[in-house]
């Protein structure tokens, strides 16, 4: 193993991203180590390793083993090319859009990565159409075409300046026709990729075990050889392996508690660091419209009324994160603080006259829904916190129901809770995704949300507009009409929190604009 000990002081390093950006030497080694792989922790497992199947964080291990046309090199906040040498809109109207695929592309087992097998991978997520997965992001795409051996063509049945965004989210991961199956989902455990990396083994909901691919041709510069994840059920078991050397850097999950010894002076001794940057991921409750209770508006707006955002994030959190009051995060252009300026602080009393006004005179019973390993080892705690918050009021009876993702997933596609919570990281950086992927008859949540307005106005309004400044209108209309439907419940929006050994560099270039880790960043630092 490496010895983290030559050389080295006993000091906790703890900055933020971009101080360490724009200078601080303290993760600035391009030296690499093939000493064994480094090994990432994260309480955040994969659900499936089929792209064709996957919305959701199973994402943070796709972008490291298959490749999509675009990705974000480090520093870049708008797509760039990867398995394609070149793509652009080749009309006026944002409707038709070009890519010519670099030269000699092969997947990891050696056969042809053409045209063909970019359109084959596309066609298949929509034919497959599974319920909640990425065909939702398809919405504007008419059909894709492949002229030649090196061009994709994609028609799109309307104007869409965030296509490529779309493109280069891992849901549109390049695959091999002869490996996965048209019209059904791979089941096995294999990966046949032309990422970065090769899956040399995985093991579900503990590890995946990652290798240099050395057909891969792309932007990415990989500054190791091998990467070994490891996923943890909670928080506090992975910061341990940390200490203990098991692990050389966490990412995902880390619980307040923890966050703060780190920063704190049970850490000033240890050789770690922590890297703190702003995060676009947010939490928020989903109402199923078809319950009896979750589906009467006036309900909802009165749990809006209850919930202490401030609260939660204080005493849960541990101020590590920040309340939300609308679903597009600080700091993307459109954001708008909705909630709080409708409903103001938290009144039991104001929500008893939405009540009241409604005829709704007894308490509410509702069943609230989360689950145990995705989210981070908080979300007990958060829902008890819920609890408290609603019965204090004495207008809800609350009851609390967990599953572990996998059967959680399961669960709320079919319509089974009444109020569930979710947490989503953004497939790219833009205020379209805070909104887009939770409205219209298929969407991210596996409970469909008409919201015509949205999805047939202010939607395909904005994505005329290639200038992402000048939409903000459009925007902030839309966030307007989810607090007036109040389907959706914003809470809380988190920050970025990597944990690592000092010999661990590259820990702050590693977060694309989507804050998917790119592992191929990360090396081992040789000297001192």
């Amino acid at each position: 193993m490496f010895n983290r000990n030559r050389c080295l002081r006993r000091v906790a390093a703890i900055a933020s991203i971009s101080s360490l950006v724009t200078g601080c030497g303290v993760l600035s080694s391009d030296s690499q180590d093939d000493e064994g792989p480094i090994v990432v922790g994260t309480t955040s497992s994969p659900s499936t390793l089929d792209p064709a199947a996957s919305w959701d964080s199973s994402w943070e291990l796709f972008r490291n083993i298959y490749q999509t046309l675009l990705s974000y090199p480090v520093g870049a906040t708008t797509p760039q090319p990867d398995a394609a040498k070149s793509c652009a809109f080749s009309d006026s109207s944002n409707q038709v859009f070009r890519c010519e695929l670099r030269e000699g592309l092969t997947f990891s087992d050696g056969s042809t990565l053409d045209a063909g097998a970019v359109k084959y991978s596309i066609d298949r997520i929509r034919k497959i159409n599974v319920n909640g997965g990425p065909a939702g992001l398809l919405g504007s795409l008419d059909r894709v075409q492949a002229p030649s051996e090196r061009e994709v063509v994609f028609y799109l049945n309307k104007p869409d300046a965030t296509f490529p965004f779309v493109l280069a989210t891992p849901a549109m991961s390049i695959v091999d026709p002869d490996a996965y199956p048209a019209g059904a989902l791979r089941e096995d455990d294999g990966v046949v990729g032309s990422g970065p990396y090769t899956l040399r083994s995985y093991k579900e909901g503990a590890a995946a075990e990652l290798a240099r691919n050395d057909r891969y041709k792309g932007f990415a510069e990989r500054r190791n050889s091998a990467v070994t994840i490891r996923y943890f059920q909670d928080s506090g078991t992975m910061v341990k392996a940390l200490r203990d050397d098991r692990i050389d850097l966490t990412y995902r999950g880390l619980a307040a508690g923890d966050i703060i010894g780190l920063q704190g002076k049970t850490s000033k001794e240890e050789e770690l660091q922590l890297i703190d940057g702003t995060g676009t991921d947010i939490n928020y409750l989903v109402f199923n419209p078809k319950d009896p209770w979750a589906g009467r508006k006036e309900v909802r707006q009165a749990i809006a009324q209850v919930v202490d955002r401030a609260a939660i994030a204080h005493k849960v959190y541990k101020d590590t994160v920040d309340p939300l009051y609308s679903m597009v995060p600080k700091g993307l252009t459109g954001h708008t603080t909705g909630f709080f300026d409708d409903y103001g602080e938290p009144s039991a009393a104001k929500a008893r006259r939405i009540l009241t006004d409604a005829g709704i005179t007894e308490r509410v019973p509702l069943t609230l829904w989360y689950t145990t390993d995705r989210y981070g080892s908080e979300t007990a705690l958060e829902f008890k916190e819920l609890e408290r918050q609603l019965e204090a009021s004495k207008l809800f009876d609350i009851t609390l129901k967990s599953r572990p993702w996998k059967t959680y997933v399961e669960g709320y596609q079919k319509g089974e809770y009444p109020v569930f919570g979710r947490g989503w990281f953004p497939d790219f950086p833009d205020a379209d995704n805070f909104i887009a992927p939770f409205v219209g008859k298929q969407n991210a949540l596996g409970t469909p949300y008409e919201a015509t307005e949205i999805t047939a106005e202010l939607l395909p309004s904005s994505r005329r507009e290639s200038d992402r400044g000048n939409v903000v209108r459009q925007f902030e209309e839309a966030q307007q009409i989810l607090v007036d439907d109040a389907r959706l419940l914003p809470l809380w929006q988190g920050r970025q929190y990597v944990a690592a050994s000092r010999d661990i560099s590259g820990a702050e270039r590693a977060l694309d604009p989507s804050t998917i880790m790119m592992v191929w960043e990360l090396s081992r630092k040789t000297s001192w």
